[in-house]
This record gives C-alpha cells, structure tokens and sequence, in this order.
C-alpha cells in the first residue's frame, strides 16, 4: 500500500544526518507539517525541503534533548504551531569514545547515557502526554494518535564489535530498546504506536568521521554481507514505511535494518 502520511511530524537531531533524510522521506511520503530540531542549525535541511516542497511548513526549534525543560517547551512549540503531533523521530544522538569500562571516565559515559538514553525517554514522554491529548488522525482502524520511532542501533541488540568498542553507545542503545518496549506495551492499547529502528552502519558525516582512523571502517564494512554502509536514505525510507499504516500491526518492534551484520 501506499504510505500516505499527514499530519505533523517532530524530528529531533534533524540538522543532518538521518534526521535530515528522514525529513525528506517523510516529505516525499506527503508529511508538510515540520519541526525540526537540533543543539546545531538545521539550515541545510530547511532550505533543501523547502526546496523539494515549497509548500511545507517548517518549526525551527534548538534543542539539546538531555534538558527536561527544553524538550517540553519544543513539544508546547510544536503543538502551538501545528496542533498536535503525529510522527516522532528521536533520533538526535551522541556516538561517544571509542572506549572500553575500563578506559571511558564517567563523564563522558554518563555524557552519552543523558542523551542517547535519557533524551529520548524525554521526548518520548512528552510526545505520549500530547499525544494522549490527541485524537486519531483518520477514522481508520490502522490509524494512531501518534507514532514514535527512537533511534537505537544494532549494537542495541548485539554487543559492538571488537573493531567498535563502542560500552557507552552500547549501553545506551540497548536501553532503548527496553523503553521503547515498555513503552509499547502501556501505551499501544491508548492508541499510540511506539517502535526502535535499529540500524547497521550508516554513512552518516558521524560514522564517516568517527570511525576513519585505522581503516575501522573499511574493516567493519567487510563484515557486512551486502558489503557496503546504508544510505542516509535508506534509513529514512524505512522511519516513513514505521510511521506508516503499512506499518500498523507493527508495536514494540526493534527493526533490524544492518544489511544482514548482526544474523552472521
């Protein structure tokens, strides 16, 4: 079928990346109600949307979502501006160092956990207490209030690999796909769809620059058994087709999309 989408879509970490082609594929599926959000400038998305769809309606909102109160005024922004909120995206993240418990200082794993973790519990429990708000967008029996994608990772199902000794990113990743999980279970029955994406390696400017040093990439890149990295877009395609009512039966997933990495 179709995909189809209306309504009001809320992306966090939206200033490039996966964020920024999930914008886009939410576009190209019929989404022109946007807020966009991100602690950097989400300008190149903005102006490559605008362009695509001179028709869309865009929120410019800053945002570091590891601060409780910011992330409810970008919720009270976006429902001011827009009405309600149909699609979320948590997707804004941090990848962390590179670093094993023993070498990683608390600082910089607790850094990673506030917003890989923490952020998206936040988001995700305004996104819930607007979309209890919220009746269903269509009188359709596959219909929501709201549908939430978190970002998490093949590395939240799977431990990282030696290559990647990635605790923190790992840690967090993993709890994710517990909130999106218990989640699920309490709110699906309210009419609120909640699922993870959990992605392989992605050439995302992060992956790209994080992981250049030693041919990390290269080597990883062979363990895949398409033998490549995922396409921003691809990523993207994927977030629509979970927003989606092709997607309706479809709750407390964590979809594996790693290009077959984690069955080997």
């Amino acid at each position: 079928m179709a995909f189809a989408l209306k309504g009001v879509a809320y992306i966090t970490g939206a200033g490039s990346g996966i964020g920024q082609f999930t914008a886009y594929s939410l576009a190209r599926q019929g989404v022109r109600k946007f807020a966009l959000l991100d602690r950097n400038p989400v300008t190149p998305t903005v102006t490559e949307l605008k362009k695509r769809y001179p028709d869309v309606s865009i929120k410019e909102i800053e945002l570091d979502v590891a601060y409780e109160s910011d992330v409810n005024d970008s919720i009270a922004q976006t429902v001011k501006e827009f009405g309600r909120i149909d699609y979320a995206v948590n997707n804004a993240g941090l990848g962390g160092e590179l670093k094993t418990t023993d070498q990683i200082g608390l600082d910089d794993f607790q850094r990673v956990i506030a917003v890989n973790t923490t952020g998206v519990w936040l988001c995700q429990r305004a996104q819930i207490r607007q979309m209890l708000k919220q009746d269903k967008y269509s009188n359709s029996e596959r219909a929501f209030r709201g549908s939430i994608v978190n970002m998490a990772s093949m590395y939240g199902i799977v431990g990282p690999s030696l290559n990647v000794p990635s605790t923190a990113y790992a840690t967090s990743k993993h709890a994710v796909v517990g909130l999106t999980r218990a989640d699920a279970i309490a709110f699906a029955p309210q009419g609120i769809k909640i699922n993870a994406l959990c992605p392989g390696y992605v050439a995302t400017p992060l992956v790209m620059t994080s992981m250049s040093a030693d041919n990390v990439m290269d080597k990883e890149r062979l363990k895949v058994p398409l033998q490549r990295l995922a396409g921003m877009e691809e990523i993207g395609d994927t977030i629509a087709f979970m927003h989606s009512e092709a997607s309706s039966y479809m709750v407390g997933a964590a979809l594996i999309v790693d290009g077959g990495f984690t069955i080997q």
